[in-house]
C-alpha cells in the first residue's frame, strides 16, 4: 500500500455541524425577499452546494430580479453567522494526529468564509492549503480543487485520501479515483465509514 501522505477535509458537515448557520444565513436573504424559510430539501442543498448556486435554488421558484438578489446577498456577511456553527468535538486532536508527518488540506464550496471560520477556530495554524469555491473556475463536484492540492503538495493519487459526507464529495473524489472516508454518512458509497476522527486513528491507512 502507498504511504499516505495527506489528508484532505470537507468542511460544511466533516470539520464543523455548520447546518443551523447555513439555515440562518440563507433563509435570512429569503426573509428580505419576503419569502418563508427553506425547506429541508433546500436547506440539504445549500449545505453542500457554493453559495451562488444555492441562493439561485432557493429563489429558484420566485420572479425576484437576480440583480438585486445577488446584490442583497453580497451586502450580507456570513460572520454574524458563524455564531451558529459547532467544531467537531475531536477535530483539533485528530489533527494534531496527524502531525507533523502527514500533510493537511481543505477542498471545500465555502467562499470567502473559510478564512474567519479557521482564524474564529484557531485551526488555521494546521493547515497547509485551502481551496475554496472563489479559488477555481469549477467548484465541487468537479476535481479542479484536489487537482490544485496535488500540485500544491506535489502528490499522486494514492497518497492522499479525503474526508467528506456527501454525494458532491463522493464524486469530487471519484473523478480522480481518491480514496474517500464517509464521515457520518453511512449511505455515502465511500472506502471506509465512520462516526468520528477518533474513529479515523483506527483504520488500516496509516501503514507501519
Amino acid at each position: 500500500m502507498t504511504k499516505l501522505k495527506l489528508v484532505i477535509f470537507d468542511c460544511d458537515g466533516v470539520m464543523f455541524d455548520s447546518i443551523e448557520a447555513n439555515r440562518a444565513y440563507y433563509n435570512t436573504i429569503l426573509q428580505y425577499f419576503h419569502h418563508p424559510p427553506m425547506d429541508d430539501d433546500e436547506l440539504r442543498f445549500v449545505h453542500v452546494s457554493h453559495v451562488e448556486d444555492s441562493v439561485r435554488h432557493i429563489f429558484r421558484r420566485y420572479n425576484d430580479d437576480w440583480r438585486e438578489i445577488e446584490k442583497y446577498r453580497a451586502s450580507q456577511p456570513y460572520t454574524p453567522f458563524l455564531q451558529y456553527m459547532r467544531l467537531e468535538a475531536d477535530l483539533p486532536e485528530f489533527l494534531n494526529f496527524l502531525m507533523p508527518d502527514i500533510a493537511r488540506a481543505i477542498s471545500t464550496n465555502r467562499a470567502n468564509t473559510m478564512s474567519s471560520i479557521l482564524e474564529m477556530f484557531d485551526l488555521a495554524k494546521y493547515f497547509d492549503k485551502v481551496v475554496t469555491s472563489v479559488d477555481v473556475k469549477n467548484p465541487k463536484p468537479h476535481p479542479e480543487a484536489l487537482h490544485k492540492i496535488l500540485a500544491h503538495f506535489r502528490l499522486t493519487v494514492p497518497e492522499c485520501i479525503y474526508i467528506g459526507d456527501s454525494q458532491v464529495d463522493a464524486e469530487h473524489t471519484a473523478a480522480v479515483n481518491m480514496r474517500l472516508i464517509a464521515f457520518k454518512n453511512p449511505e455515502l458509497t465511500a472506502d471506509y465509514h465512520v462516526n468520528s476522527f477518533t474513529e479515523i486513528t483506527k483504520l488500516p491507512i496509516w501503514g507501519p
